[in-house]
């Protein structure tokens, strides 16, 4: 989708909404015209955000406001225990297709928008090389304004491919042989914005008890996310063999919340396989953050 100087129609009106949320809009009316209003605040919106300065909105800017759209498909396959998987691959080269044996699995935040088909499209246009997860839930939106893909699992690249998910860590082995599900969710609040600076609505923001990595405000799993979630560690966990009570869950269980949030040495060097999570791999990551509804799942496994 492009929309320019020109352009007419609700999908106007949808971009000029999404400016003027993000402080980018301050002419007295909503139209559905794309004007020389339109084109300017456009302008200042990317250069704000560091975009390329054209005043069109193409799928790097309207993907910056969450308006890239991708429309639901039914290309997929349901599960062993009635779960639907969307299936809306990486093109062949932006994954590794194996197959390789899975002994691992590792949980992540997209730390972005809310629609899981346009975190893998991003994924497909980097310049990162073969980056991804096979896995991505789909979340609520930041803006609170649309659930449509709460809950919505698609599948990145074919069972027994990889791609890399993991940054720097001490075990190649497990890189590769490691599934990854990413939540679709901004992480860290500061002042009532994401770190791109989108205002979060009260709905989607949670309150942890004390901070964690130096933030108290977090964008929140949603219910169905976590429900899900569950349900997804599950079918993993039994189609690869993978004892997913091992790694983060046993730590949770027998060390507390604190060291189960925590870099982990054992994690890092791939010493106990089961299911992890980013920031146990990683310093300075905050995928997962402790939600309490999350850490009540885990705990339930």
């Amino acid at each position: 989708m492009l929309l320019k100087k020109g352009s007419r129609g609700p999908k106007v009106v949808e971009l000029q909404k999404a400016l003027k949320e993000e402080g980018f809009w301050d002419y007295p009316h909503i139209t559905d015209y794309f004007g020389s209003v339109t084109e300017g605040w456009v302008r200042k919106y990317q250069e704000a955000k560091g975009l390329f300065v054209d005043g069109v909105a193409g799928e790097e800017t309207l993907s910056s406001l969450g308006l890239l759209d991708t429309d639901l498909s039914t290309n997929g396959y349901e599960t062993s225990n009635g779960l639907f998987v969307d299936q809306h691959f990486l093109p062949q080269g932006e994954y590794l297709e194996g197959p390789v044996n899975k002994e691992y699995v590792f949980l992540h935040h997209t730390a972005g928008w809310h629609n899981p088909y346009q975190c893998i499209d991003i994924w497909a246009r980097d310049k990162q090389g073969r980056i991804g997860t096979e896995f991505v839930l789909g979340g609520q939106s930041v803006r609170g304004n649309d659930d449509r893909y709460d809950g919505v699992m698609v599948q990145a690249f074919p069972e027994g491919g990889y791609a890399w998910h993991l940054g720097k860590n001490g075990s190649q082995h497990m890189h590769v042989h490691s599934v990854g599900i990413e939540l679709c969710s901004f992480g860290y609040i500061k002042n009532g914005k994401t770190y791109a600076g989108t205002v979060a609505d009260e709905s989607q923001v949670v309150k942890l008890d004390k901070p964690f990595r130096g933030f108290q405000h977090w964008h929140r799993y949603s219910d169905t996310q976590i429900s899900q979630l569950k349900k997804w560690i599950l079918y993993i966990a039994e189609r690869d063999s993978i004892d997913v009570r091992d790694g983060v869950v046993n730590i949770l269980k027998n060390k507390g919340v604190d060291e189960a949030f925590a870099w982990n040495e054992d994690a890092y060097y791939g010493r106990v396989k089961g299911m992890w999570m980013h920031v146990n791999t990683m310093q300075g990551k905050v995928d997962l953050f402790p939600q309490p509804e999350l850490i009540d799942m885990l705990l339930s496994l």
